[in-house]
């Protein structure tokens, strides 16, 4: 990304005989090397399978596979399938990411590059998986800005109910996603259901950002 260049310092004109034959003082060449791209406020993420706390996995995901979650590129995943009530089987899944970005010298502030990526997880939330019953809510409280993502999605004759919480704190992008559904004929929870439940956790995995970049 970083192009280092120098120029001439005569301009690329050739040297008259006279001029070659005696020594002069020149001025320095300037360096056209790209300034190195400048740091943001915090220069890591969390672990982000510890990023929100058990106690939240266990309310958003009741019968996770595995409570600490499965860890992935940029991302922390938990899922599982509530089937004590064989009327009324219940999956969850909650998928935590989270991107740092530093500034552009020549473009954006770490900032605005955060913003611009938070921008694009969201559009991501409304087109992924042909999804249907599309809303997207402003949400204050959460960071320096949030924005929340409803949508219903189909797989295997299975309705979905998905939430994304994408949210920015500084130069920090958190997306997490809380998706719900009924088994075997059993009613899926709807998006308002959800949506509670995936702000909070957003919201904790926003404030693990500073609390991260203090050790």
């Amino acid at each position: 990304m970083l192009v280092a260049g120098c120029s001439d310092s005569d301009g690329g004109k050739k040297s008259s005989s006279s001029n070659s034959a005696t020594p002069s003082a020149s001025a320095p060449a300037k360096s056209s090397a790209t300034p190195p791209a400048t740091a943001g406020k915090y220069a890591k993420v969390p672990d982000l399978c510890k990023a929100i706390s058990a106690k939240t996995v266990e309310k958003l995901v009741p019968k996770a596979k595995d409570k600490n979650g499965q860890q992935l590129t940029g991302s922390c995943f938990w899922n599982g399938l509530d089937s004590e009530d064989t009327d009324n089987q219940q999956f969850r899944s909650v998928n935590l990411h989270m991107m740092a970005l530093s500034g552009d010298p020549n473009q954006s502030s770490a900032d605005r590059r955060a913003q611009i990526y938070a921008d694009g997880q969201v559009k991501k939330a409304t087109t992924e998986d042909d999804p249907k019953d599309v809303k997207t809510t402003k949400t204050s409280g959460i960071g320096d800005w949030a924005t929340t993502v409803t949508t219903t999605t189909k797989k295997q004759d299975v309705e979905f109910s998905n939430v994304t919480v994408v949210a920015r704190t500084a130069n920090v992008v958190v997306a997490l996603k809380y998706s719900g559904a009924g088994y075997e004929g059993a009613k899926s929870p709807s998006a308002a259901d959800l949506t509670k439940d995936a702000q909070a956790a957003a919201k904790e995995a926003v404030a693990s950002v500073p609390a991260a970049n203090k050790k």
